[in-house]
Order: structure tokens, then C-alpha cells, then sequence
């Protein structure tokens, strides 16, 4: 998988190279980065006594965009992570090498891309194009550069985008080593597909946006492979086995803001061979602006999450509250921190979660994220996480 999509980023880097050679003097270069050390302490005995109680890594990520007079752009945004403990090992991808050209109301981008699609705080349930690099944190938020064509119109009646996505990238997922974790390795190199052409299956995609007085509308529709895949265990029990059916996706996401409100909501309907099931997300975040006269602002956020899935859902959070809080100072240092907590409503367990991050001088920023996991004996599914609360320290350089 990675080879091919090395491939890709060759073919595009050498049409780039093409494109720049023909007026080398007419492109404005803007180069940024940032390159990052992070330990991960885990105060719970692992489950199995390969598992590490402290983890350590060095990351970066590095953007170059290149831009021509007409207003044409390059993007190009390799990332990388090499983990320093015992059994760690390196990881490669490239987030982004994406060419883009645009006219008055249109835009097409080609190439390796990221498109985000979403608003509540605690899942993101419409959000399928990119594939998530689960090792590099649980909660969903990181992804995988996607190879794509996006064509986009930009009209008054709204913001119509088609994409093409002509190859599929497993999710990467955590080991038996690897905390947190599922508790059993998974063999990435006998995933099994659905689809006859595995992951040169070509999927597809529609998203239709537009703003109403106060409400932000998004409706999107989605064929091909699933970006979350099945975990079967293997014929020995040793190991789980991914496999990535076909779907169609048709999802909504809404805000509405009035004075210091949010309102979100997010709902999908999925359809596959196996099963047909809907899902959603929705509530509030009310914002305190200057609290205690001073500069400070204080989030208060609320959702439910539903799964009618319910025990056999693939995810834990399927009859569930979020309860949070968002806190910004506002300050030179850019200092906010968001914590939240979610609970399960049948079993009873939780989901701690806390993050925060502040700049330190001109080039630096520390970032603190733990995550608890709380009475979760009644839910299969967060009880795979049962023993790997961790905190998790990191200062990033950025130039």
C-alpha cells in the first residue's frame, strides 16, 4: 500500500517538476513545518507483558506550497513518525501533494488530498473520505492522505463538489504491542475486500453545501469501500483479520448559531450486503464571551450519540452523552484546553478526555492529552481499553 501510493506521489512530483521548469521564476514558494517530541505514560499494568508502560517518539511534518502567477497552486506535505521504545517502529505517509487551478466559480484539485467533513465534538460521523491512522491516536482525528480528483462549482444556490477516489488505503491499526489497543495483533497483510479489485476499487463521492441566514447545511453521498473495517479474528484466534465491505453512505451535518449558540447535528444512513443501519450525533455548545470580565471564554458543551446498532454496533458509542467544556484565555500564549467526558447509557462506562496546548515563545508549543477509561466491564467494546489510560506530553517546534 504504502509502494503505491509512493507511486503516486512520484508521478505527481514529476509533473510538478514539469510544471515548474516551465517558468521557474514565476512561482512563489512558502515553506513550514514542525518536528515534535512526545512521551506517552500508561499508570496501568498492560494486559500482556510485551506491552509498554512508557512511550516515546519523534514526529514531524513538513509543507511546501508553491504558487504560479494565474493563481494555480502545489501543495506537498510529507509526514513521519519514528516510536523509540522497545518494539516501536517508523512510520511514512504523505498527508498531501495536491495540484490546484480554479476559474471564477469553480475549483479542481488532483492528487493526494484531505478533506474534512463535520461538526460535532464528539464523533464525526459523515467524515469518510480520508482513511484514519488509528496508531497515531485513538479518537479518529488524524488522517491519511487520500488519492482523489475534486471538481467543485461555487454558485449562489451553494457549493456542489463531485470526488473520484481511485484507490483505497487501509486503516492503520494498532498491534498486540501498540497501547492503547484491541488486545490481539491485527494482520494488516490478510485484509480482505469485498470488491474484486481490493483496493483499486474507484469510489465516489458527492457533497452539496450552503448557508441559510444562520444555518449551515451539508449533504453528502458516498459509494465505495468502507473506510472502517470489520475485525474478524483469524481460524486460530490469535489475531484479527480486517475486512472492508462496499457501502453507500447519505449523511447530513447542521449547525445553527444564534448569539453565544452552536447547534450541530450529524446523521448517516449506511447500506451494505450485510447490514443497513442509521446513526447520528447532536446537541449544543454555549459560550460564556469574557468571563469574570476578563478576556477568557468558557465552552459548555453538550451531545447524544445513537447507533441503532445498538451492542453489535463497531463502535462503542452508540447510546451515549458527552458532557464538556471548552476553555480559551485568550492570551498571547494561545492557551485553551478542552475536556470532556462521554457515558456509556447501558453500561455505564466512560471515556475521559482531556486536551490541552499552549505556545511557549515564538516557535514552540506543548500540547497535554490523556484519555481515562471508567467502569467500562459493561461495554465490550471501550473494555478493549479498559487498561490503557495514559498521558501523553509533547513540545513542537514549528518554523
Amino acid at each position: 500500500m504504502l509502494l503505491q501510493i509512493r507511486r503516486y506521489a512520484i508521478l505527481l512530483a514529476l509533473a510538478f517538476a514539469a510544471w515548474v521548469a516551465s517558468s521557474p521564476a514565476a512561482f512563489a514558494v512558502d515553506t513550514r513545518g514542525n518536528v515534535a517530541g512526545r512521551a506517552q505514560h500508561h499508570p496501568q499494568t498492560a494486559r500482556f507483558p510485551d506491552q509498554p508502560g512508557n512511550q516515546y517518539a519523534v514526529l514531524g511534518e513538513i509543507e511546501w506550497y508553491f504558487e504560479a502567477e494565474s493563481g494555480d497552486a502545489f501543495t506537498l506535505k510529507p509526514y513521519a513518525r519514528a516510536e523509540l521504545h522497545d518494539g516501536g517502529d517508523t512510520f511514512f505517509d504523505i498527508r498531501e501533494a495536491v495540484y490546484l487551478t480554479f476559474g471564477d466559480d469553480w475549483e479542481l484539485r488532483a492528487g493526494i488530498s484531505k478533506v474534512f467533513w463535520g461538526v460535532t465534538e464528539s464523533v464525526h460521523l459523515v467524515d469518510i473520505i480520508n482513511q484514519t491512522d488509528f496508531r497515531e491516536d485513538i479518537d479518529g482525528e488524524e488522517k491519511l492522505g487520500q488519492p482523489m480528483v475534486q471538481g467543485t462549482l461555487l454558485r449562489d444556490w451553494g457549493t456542489f463538489s463531485v470526488f473520484v477516489l481511485p484507490y483505497f488505503r487501509e486503516r492503520v491499526l494498532p498491534d498486540r504491542t501498540d497501547r492503547p489497543g484491541f488486545g490481539l495483533d491485527v494482520d494488516e497483510d490478510a485484509a480482505r475486500f469485498e470488491s474484486s479489485d481490493a483496493e483499486k476499487h474507484i469510489d465516489g463521492a458527492l457533497r452539496y453545501t450552503q448557508t441559510f441566514d444562520d444555518i449551515d447545511l451539508g449533504l453528502s453521498y458516498f459509494n465505495g469501500t468502507a473506510r472502517e473495517p470489520r475485525l474478524i479474528p483469524d481460524t486460530n484466534g490469535t489475531a484479527l483479520v480486517p475486512f472492508y465491505p462496499l457501502l453507500e453512505q447519505y449523511g447530513v451535518d447542521a449547525q445553527y448559531t444564534t448569539e453565544g449558540w452552536l447547534w450541530k447535528l450529524e446523521a448517516i444512513y449506511r447500506e451494505d450486503d450485510i447490514e443497513s443501519y442509521g446513526a447520528g450525533a447532536g446537541g449544543f455548545e454555549y459560550t460564556f464571551v469574557g468571563l469574570f470580565e476578563t478576556a477568557q471564554d468558557l465552552g459548555v458543551i453538550g451531545e447524544y450519540l445513537y447507533d441503532e446498532r445498538g451492542r453489535t454496533a463497531t463502535t462503542p458509542f452508540q447510546d451515549d452523552v458527552l458532557i464538556g467544556l471548552r476553555w480559551v484565555l485568550n492570551d498571547e500564549q494561545s492557551t485553551e484546553a478542552l475536556f470532556g467526558v462521554i457515558t456509556d447509557l447501558d453500561g455505564g462506562g466512560k471515556a475521559v478526555n482531556l486536551e490541552a496546548s499552549r505556545r511557549l515563545g515564538e516557535s514552540y508549543k506543548l500540547n497535554l492529552d490523556a484519555r481515562l477509561f471508567v467502569d467500562t466491564r459493561g461495554d465490550p467494546q471501550l473494555d478493549a481499553f479498559g487498561r490503557d489510560d495514559f498521558v501523553r506530553v509533547e513540545l513542537a517546534y514549528y518554523f
